[in-house]
């Protein structure tokens, strides 16, 4: 079965608001990503040209990744640092620029050099919790949060922000440790209500997570959290008929996230669909818009690359499944997929490497599982056991 990941990716991760300074002009970031201004122009009057030469590469990085161009960002903020009046904005975007493609051990050392010189924000320390979450060390990256926690108990992205990481991770046990620590502080937060119902669903503990599910519905009713919540639960309960109406709604609200559009257009592959049919054509415009909108989300991916082989439509389905794999490369559902897509396109050899690979992984599950004490449920990187998914933590009323 197909573990589902339903929380937006970490590195959407931007952290919280600092600013930079640029000569006399204070340029507000977002998670140290400059806000777009124009390319003539800083605010305040100031020109390109009256920058010195290490500043104009600092905003030059900072643009780029602000553009989602992590790697060309890394030369200029590599020039910037140490150049440059905020050392703070130089140090923090290239981090986060390692972290975005997947270089945290570099990151993680520059972070913990901001730490050691005294810079240690409560945004450095939820980017070093990513960035330890990438490097497996789950011990290391709840440290980090809780360090980030005390110095902004009431900053709700803290705690999303290492969430979805987790997801991405498939660190189901770490996960549900962030989201119990967000609501110690943030016990009305619907998000993390609904996260802690993710993490205990993929833990197998849907029977607590349903009732997470429900809190989330409640404490912000009408709104995008509650319909991811109430498709959720639909889809984990295998009421695909109820999910698929429940999103449809939401979307017709004006909801149009990716995780809404995959949940609809993937109850409708559940559903029992076909092609030539309308909710085919309804299925593949969800799943189409999912992708344009989050192109690394794991499901839109995977259901739009099974949509595409229902179809006969071999190359696109190949394209979207390969596509899968590279975001869970331990995803057995994404070998299985194109195993067949590459058969019927006469590729023998192609869907048997497949099949050796998806051999491989149910042999390592099989053995993990053999080897798990008791009832313990791990997740990759870091176990829950069923005595730690106690009750939802509801809130106070």
């Amino acid at each position: 079965m197909l573990r589902r990941s339903v929380i937006s990716d970490s590195l959407a991760a931007a952290i919280a608001v600092v600013v930079l300074t640029v000569g006399s002009a204070r340029l507000p970031l977002y998670g140290g990503v400059l806000i777009p201004i124009r390319a003539d122009q800083v605010p305040g009057g100031g020109s390109v040209a009256s920058l010195t030469p290490a500043e104009a590469e600092l905003r030059t990085g900072i643009a780029l990744a602000q553009r989602g161009l992590f790697t060309e960002a890394m030369p200029h903020l590599l020039a910037a640092r140490g150049h440059v009046s905020d050392e703070y904005a130089a140090s923090f975007d290239l981090a986060l620029c390692y972290v975005a493609t997947g270089q945290v051990k570099i990151a993680i050392q520059i972070l913990n050099g901001m730490s050691a010189e005294g810079k240690a924000t409560a945004e450095v320390e939820n980017l070093l919790a990513q960035a330890y979450i990438g490097n497996a060390q789950s011990q290391e990256a709840f440290e980090a949060l809780q360090k980030a926690a005390a110095l902004t108990p009431q900053n709700e992205k803290l705690y999303l922000f290492v969430a979805d990481a987790c997801m991405d991770r498939r660190n189901y046990g770490l996960g549900l440790k962030v989201a119990d620590l967000g609501l110690r502080s943030l016990p009305h937060s619907a998000r993390l209500h609904y996260q802690r119902g993710v993490f205990l669903a993929q833990l197998d503990r849907f029977d607590l997570g349903k009732a997470e599910f429900d809190i989330a519905r409640t404490v912000a009713p009408e709104s995008d959290t509650a319909y991811m919540a109430a498709t959720q639960k639909d889809f984990f309960e295998g009421n695909m008929t109820e999910a698929v109406r429940t999103a449809r709604e939401g979307v017709k609200k004006g909801y149009e996230n990716y995780i809404l559009l995959a949940t609809l257009g993937e109850a409708l592959i559940r559903s029992g669909i076909t092609a030539g049919q309308p909710e085919f054509a309804e299925a593949q415009a969800a799943l189409e818009k999912s992708v344009a909108k989050h192109p690394n989300y794991l499901i839109s991916q995977l259901a739009l690359g099974e949509l595409y082989l229902m179809a006969g439509r071999l190359d696109d389905a190949i394209m979207h499944l390969e596509t899968a794999r590279q975001l869970d490369l331990a995803n057995t559902s994404v070998y299985s997929h194109l195993a067949t897509a590459y058969r019927r396109q006469g590729k023998l050899q192609e869907a048997q490497n497949m099949l050796a690979i998806l051999a491989g992984l149910n042999q390592a599950q099989a053995e993990k599982i053999r080897s798990a004490p008791g009832d313990r449920k791990m997740s990759y990187g870091s176990g829950a056991s069923e005595s730690e998914a106690q009750e939802p933590a509801r809130p106070e009323k």
